[in-house]
Parts: C-alpha cells; sequence; structure tokens
C-alpha cells in the first residue's frame, strides 16, 4: 500500500536510529552485572511502544529479567495476533575479535554491526516499526499484541511461569516471531520449524588439588585428557552419535520433504569460503541443508581446565569443564535427551574420576504446518513484496518457549524471520542488512492485513 511506503520513506533515518539506541544497551541476560541493562532496555522498549500507538504497555517483573506487554485492541471482533521476540542478547566475548565495540553499533557496508542487531533486537522492532505505520496511517486491521521477553538467551526460565498466569492477558488468534533467517532477499524462505534443545554442563575431577605434572604426570590420571576422550567417543567415524536411544523418537523426513530442500539455491563452495574451511563436516549420508535443519546434533560449546593464563605453568589439573547441546527434531524430547546423555556420560567414565553433569536450559522442537491461515498470510506477504512465493524450510536453531506457547494459548506460531545464517548469531561481529530490516519492516503489515482478511 502506498500510504504505509510513504510514511516508511519519510521515517526511514528515526527507524534506524532508533534501533541503534537499542542497540547500545548492553542487555546480556547471563550475566548478573547487567541487571541494570535489562532493566533500561525493557523502559527503552516500553517507551517505543507507547510512540508507536499502544494503548496499553506493561512491564511485567518475573524471577528473573522483566516481560515488556503491549497492546492495541482496535475491535475485539476482529484476530489478534500475538508478536513474540526478546531483547535479551548473548555474552559479546571474545571481545578482542570484534572489528568494533559490541554496544557501540556501526554501519558499514550497508550492515548494522552490533550484539543484536540480528538476533533479536532488529527483527522485533521490525514489528514494533510496522505496528507504528498501521497505526499511524490508521491501517491497522488485527488487534496486536506485543510480548517481548528478557531471557530467551538462558532457556526462557520464567517465561512459562508468566504464561499460564497470563492466558487471558495472552489470548490471540495466531503468534507472530521474527526469530529466524531466510535464504537471501532473492530467494525468500520461510521456516515451518526449529529444532529442540538439550544443554548440559560436565564437571570431571580426579585428584583433589593441581598437581605437578613432573612429579605426578604419568601416574594420576589427567581429567582433561579423560574428559576429552569422552567426548571423542560420542560420534563414531560417519559423525553419528553413538548414545545409546539418542535416535530412537527422532522422525524421519519424507523424500518429498528432502526433495524440497535440496531445490533451495545452495553453493558448498561459498558455504566453505563464508566459513573459512576447506571441507565440511557432519552426518554421513545427509547433505549440508538436512544436517542443520532435519538432523539431531551434539556439539561442544566449550572446554577448560587447568592453567590457561599467560606463559607456562606445569600442572596437572584437578577438574576439568564442558558444556555440550544437542539440537532436537520431532518427537525428541529434552528431559529424556538430557537424561540419556547424562546417564551415558556417567557410564562411560572410567573409575579413576569423578563425573558431575547438570542441565543448563531446554527446549522442544516445534513445526508448524504450512495450511493454516497464519501460514499462508505470512507466505503471501512475502509474496507481495518480494515478488516470490517463500521456500519452505526447516531452521536449525531453538526457540525454547515455542511448545509451551501452542500447548498453553492453544494456536499456531508463524516464523517470519528476515536474518540471515550469515549474520554471525551469537558470535563476534554479528550483523544485520539494512535492506533486510527495511524488507521486514515493509513486509509484516500485509501480514496483519491478509490474516485479517481470512
Amino acid at each position: 500500500m502506498q500510504i504505509w511506503k510513504d510514511y516508511q520513506e519519510k521515517n526511514k533515518d528515526k527507524f534506524l536510529n532508533e534501533l541503534l539506541e537499542l542497540l547500545r544497551i548492553p542487555s546480556v541476560s547471563a550475566r548478573s552485572e547487567h541487571k541494570k541493562d535489562m532493566q533500561a532496555c525493557a523502559e527503552a522498549l516500553k517507551t517505543r511502544l507507547q510512540e508507536a500507538g499502544a494503548d496499553k504497555v506493561e512491564i511485567y517483573p518475573t524471577a528473573g529479567h522483566p516481560v515488556v506487554y503491549g497492546e492495541k485492541i482496535i475491535d475485539p471482533s476482529k484476530p489478534t495476533v500475538l508478536v513474540y521476540g526478546h531483547y535479551d542478547v548473548q555474552p559479546a566475548d571474545p571481545l578482542n575479535l570484534w572489528h568494533s565495540g559490541p554496544f557501540e553499533p556501526v554501519i558499514k557496508d550497508g550492515k548494522i554491526y552490533a550484539r543484536g542487531a540480528c538476533d533479536d533486537k532488529g527483527q522485533v522492532y521490525m514489528h514494533v516499526k510496522a505496528f507504528e505505520t498501521m497505526s499511524k496511517t490508521n491501517t491497522l486491521a488485527t488487534n496486536i499484541k506485543f510480548l517481548i521477553e528478557g531471557e530467551e538467551e538462558v532457556g526462557s526460565p520464567n517465561l512459562a511461569t508468566f504464561v499460564k498466569e497470563n492466558k487471558a492477558l495472552l489470548k490471540s488468534d495466531v503468534i507472530l516471531i521474527s526469530d529466524t533467517a531466510l535464504i537471501s532477499l532473492d530467494t525468500p524462505s520461510m521456516d515451518v520449524g526449529v529444532r529442540g534443545l538439550s544443554y548440559i554442563e560436565v564437571e570431571v575431577t580426579g585428584p583433589n588439588r593441581d598437581l605437578h605434572s613432573g612429579v605426578y604426570g604419568g601416574a594420576v590420571a589427567n581429567p582433561i585428557t579423560i574428559l576429552a576422550k569422552m567426548i571423542a567417543s560420542l560420534h563414531d567415524e560417519n559423525n553419528h552419535i553413538t548414545i545409546p536411544g539418542f535416535y530412537d523418537d527422532v522422525v524421519e523426513a519424507s523424500a518429498a520433504e528432502r526433495k524440497l530442500m535440496a531445490e533451495a539455491p545452495f553453493s558448498e563452495e561459498e558455504y566453505k569460503k563464508d566459513l573459512g574451511v576447506n571441507e565440511l563436516w557432519g552426518e554421513k549420508g545427509f547433505t549440508t541443508n538436512e544436517r542443520t535443519g532435519i538432523r539431531p546434533t551434539l556439539e561442544l560449546n566449550g572446554i577448560w581446565g587447568g592453567y590457561i593464563g599467560e606463559g607456562a605453568k606445569t600442572v596437572l589439573p584437578s577438574k576439568a569443564y564442558a558444556k555440550i547441546s544437542c539440537r532436537l527434531v520431532p518427537n525428541q524430547t529434552s528431559d529424556k535427551i538430557t537424561e540419556i546423555l547424562i546417564n551415558h556420560l556417567k557410564k562411560i567414565a572410567p573409575p579413576y574420576i569423578q563425573i558431575k553433569a547438570e542441565l543448563h536450559h531446554g527446549g522442544e522442537p516445534y513445526m508448524t504446518p504450512i495450511d493454516s491461515n497464519g501460514y499462508k498470510a505470512a507466505a503471501k506477504a512475502i509474496e507481495t513484496t518480494f515478488g516470490k512465493q517463500p521456500i519452505p524450510v526447516r531452521g536449525g536453531g531453538s526457540i525454547p518457549i515455542c511448545a509451551l506457547f501452542e500447548k498453553e494459548l492453544g494456536v499456531k506460531i508463524i516464523f517470519m524471520g528476515f536474518g540471515l545464517d550469515s549474520d554471525n548469531l551469537h558470535s563476534p561481529n554479528e550483523k544485520y542488512d539494512l535492506a533486510n530490516y527495511y524488507k521486514g519492516i515493509e513486509t509484516i503489515p500485509y501480514f496483519h492485513k491478509y490474516f485479517a482478511e481470512q
């Protein structure tokens, strides 16, 4: 609609500057020292929602970081869209690998570089500005609610309680999420599902104190060595996960779905070049896109122990640690995978070490039907602004709250992401293309229009 284009073009610089202000707030949910920053970010979002036209905006405290809720109800008889996103971001470490300050956003070659630029501040803020576009031009076709949390990056530990206690507040006809990616602006796509997650931390203890590696080396087991061997045993020569029962509940993708995935444009050479690797690695018998979408995985996210400071210290450490995550596919459950993973590690632990393992957080896989009204409205919106129908794909990441949303609120979730897999999510130099940011703001109003028409 021309009225939307005119408003967005007139306010283009404002839309960008407001996002940059949001990106300057170091809202790292995993670090206690950023508690005040989390509150400041929630307050900033409250202000922006009010300015955009929301009739009601509240910051709800939780046992952790607060939830921001906003709404504009134009007509109770019209459909209601609940927009979900998160304002918390991953830690920026390692800081020395950033080309610029992670919370000092810079624009270079048409891209915003900052922590949270894409995941998820840039993407959730598209919805705020799309809402503003419709509100200020008096063209809002649906009721709209916003639920923006501050704990997604640590597994949303308190959101479940909030949702269960506020079902009436969150009552809606569809949930719209932009926390995923598309293939490219030339080849739009929509995620039809995301993977689940099981994330644990392991502690291995050998001797009761750090030892002199010359005096005791060769006589006492080194916890780092033992832990490394245990982790290495979790994959076989075909990169298949060796934990008994790990694949028992996996729903195998159909030949038709694998054929559809193969039709998506993909260059292995460009993929390797972008990542700076000579060869790719993964489970034998599956393509790269299948490995990151329809197959479960087990990854080592961190390992440490002993002396890691400057210079040398000849020490045989008392302890070693690792963080391990598993991405899950339908019909795996995080509770079951966590249990069999921890039990397996304890079973293979040799008698000369002690092992402890605990869950950090988890979440369930989620699939959305492509024949739903929500999906059809989103696909039509993308086709309207991109000029092409989106390709349905499965996302490799996880949004832990999705399965609970559907269970408690009884509505389907639509993934309408505008990021790119190459946006360095969770890594140094996270970015978000300005073209993608503005394309999202342009496209989202059409979702509301088409969903209302259905």
